[in-house]
């Protein structure tokens, strides 16, 4: 009974999946990490990594009830090579982004097709006859 329990310990130890780094990259060290707050609430935040990652934010108590009205932005090389920057603004109307590699909807209103203009011509037609029908009330029910 020990053999086998000592063979199966064996088996698990042996079936353990070696997992490797998260990463191929290396890991990236911290180059510069500021934070300077002053007594009325305002605040800057710089970070700096040594693989090219850039963030710098401020920030300061203006807005609504103190809430915090914060600028910044932060950029960093995707793996193809291309710099990417993002600027934004977080105020009493949400976070707003701003770059290059943010998806733009189309401008609104666009242009009503001129399919969608015809079908609620007819529709508006349709509602104008049965307005101007009579109604009247069923003499005689028919099982459906």
């Amino acid at each position: 009974m020990k053999l086998i329990l000592v063979a199966v310990l064996v088996c698990v130890a042996a079936a353990r999946p070696d997992y490797g780094p998260a990463s191929s990259e290396e890991l990236a060290e911290t180059l510069r990490n500021e934070l300077d707050i002053a007594d009325n609430g305002a605040y800057t935040a710089d970070m700096e990594t040594s693989n090219g990652i850039v963030m710098s934010q401020s920030g300061s108590p203006t807005g609504p009830e103190d809430a915090i009205l914060a600028s910044g932005y932060f950029s960093w090389t995707a793996p193809d090579g291309t710099p990417v920057s993002v600027k934004y603004v977080a105020d009493e109307n949400g976070y707003q982004p701003d770059s290059d590699i943010l998806p733009v909807a189309p401008e609104f209103p666009h242009p009503i097709p001129q399919f969608v203009l015809d079908q609620i011509e007819k529709a508006r037609k349709e509602d104008l006859d049965r307005s101007s029908e009579e109604y009247r009330v069923p003499t005689s029910y028919r099982a459906p």
